[in-house]
């Protein structure tokens, strides 16, 4: 069952979710209209004695300065004009990377208008569609998932944006978490 965020990382939050969360927290600086940002995921302790310089530029040079044992390091820009799921399956990661995560912006749906979907649009016609449909709704997804195949998800819907409003739960957004698993497939 997914749940609400409340300022802060829950007290028992795995460091899967706080680090979810930490994502979503820096991409809401940013305001919304974004392009969709890859994160690489590392352990924390890991990047402290293997690549001291990077983690005293990250802010993590000292023990008592973080509590988080993931730290998410935002990658290159997503090349323009790249399918989401091409760009993905072009991704390798190293064996320092412990997982990966990204945040993309989309408009859903509720449940309800998904019957009145008209039969056989494309693609383009299906998105114009849904961009113009009453019930719309602009979310802010950010999606992890770990080599050991743990997943975490945050939502953020554009009309509620408040860190309190933030719904978090595994399975949220099942499509990109089995894309983003796929990447660390060989």
């Amino acid at each position: 069952m997914p749940n609400v965020s409340p300022a802060g990382p829950p007290m028992a939050a795995s460091p899967l979710t706080v680090a979810v969360l930490e994502i979503d927290a820096y991409a809401s600086t940013l305001g919304w209209d974004q392009p969709a940002r890859l994160f690489a995921l590392v352990d924390t302790a890991r990047l402290r004695v293997q690549e001291p310089g990077l983690a005293a530029q990250l802010g993590l040079d000292d023990a008592a300065s973080t509590t988080a044992s993931l730290t998410p390091i935002e990658q290159e820009e997503l090349p323009a004009g790249t399918a989401l799921d091409d760009f993905l399956g072009t991704i390798a990661w190293p064996d320092s990377v412990a997982g990966c995560a990204m945040t993309v912006e989309r408009l859903m749906l509720p449940p309800s208008a998904e019957a009145s979907v008209p039969e056989g649009l494309s693609d383009n016609q299906l998105t114009q569609w849904v961009a113009k449909h009453p019930d719309r709704q602009e979310v802010r997804m950010t999606v992890a998932v770990l080599r050991d195949g743990a997943r975490e998800s945050a939502v953020r819907l554009r009309e509620k944006d408040s860190p309190t409003e933030v719904l978090t739960g595994a399975g949220l957004v099942p499509g990109l978490a089995e894309a983003l698993a796929a990447t660390f497939e060989s």
